[in-house]
């Protein structure tokens, strides 16, 4: 596994200075947030707050947005990020931010994906994403195959990968843990074909990825 704090000149966090516009982000996962956000040019300046709190339950990470933002124009939207604090193992606790510097990457870059699909929809669709992925774990299946989707076309297929791969490997972690993600969530060979796929299409113009993209959206709407 990378490590990015250790690996990096001090200066790293200067030189990505620029996707830190209108984020909000906790200094002791700064490298690994704006190495993920780095994959992400077209959510420059779209306002993303990255918040530690007690009160997922179930999840490591989740992005949402910030309900009453959506009654506003679509740039001054504001999305949140959440974060568990610590990484809780059957018999132990590891604080979020000592897991490997990849497997952070590929997890907010999996949370910036589901960002993404948000900002592609107008707020009553939001209201339909948040009731359907509520009710239908199937909705759920195809909610993350976007945000994965995302991810991996741009260039995140390793990140993406080296997180689920962890997750699914990791002996502290429960079975039943282990299984919602695999029955939920993309498995390390859905991965790897996605980017396969996207290898394929390195002479395709980014328009064209773009618009895969849309059609994966739409099949999980």
């Amino acid at each position: 596994m990378t490590n990015l704090t250790e690996s990096a000149p001090a200066n790293v966090a200067a030189g990505m200075a620029k996707f830190s516009i209108n984020k909000q982000i906790p200094k002791v996962m700064e490298i690994q947030i704006l190495m993920a956000l780095s994959h992400y040019p077209e959510l420059k300046d779209t306002h993303i707050r990255f918040l530690f709190t007690q009160q997922l339950k179930g999840s490591i990470m989740a992005a949402r947005p910030v309900i009453r933002t959506l009654l506003g124009p679509r740039h001054k939207r504001v999305y949140d990020i959440l974060i568990s604090p610590v990484f809780k193992l059957q018999h132990t606790i590891e604080p979020i931010h000592q897991v490997e510097d990849d497997v952070l990457v590929g997890w907010i870059g999996h949370e910036l994906g589901h960002i993404m699909d948000y900002e592609r929809r107008h707020i009553w669709s939001i209201a339909k994403f948040g009731l359907l992925y509520w009710l239908s774990k199937g909705y759920i299946r195809k909610a993350e195959r976007v945000a994965d989707t995302f991810a991996v076309n741009r260039g995140m297929g390793n990140f993406i990968l080296a997180t689920k791969q962890f997750i699914l490997g990791h002996s502290g972690l429960s079975t039943r843990y282990k299984n919602k993600i695999a029955r939920l969530y993309l498995s390390p060979d859905d991965i790897v074909k996605l980017v396969k796929e996207l290898e394929e299409k390195t002479t395709v113009k980014r328009d064209d990825i773009i618009n895969d993209e849309l059609r994966t959206q739409k099949e999980s709407i």
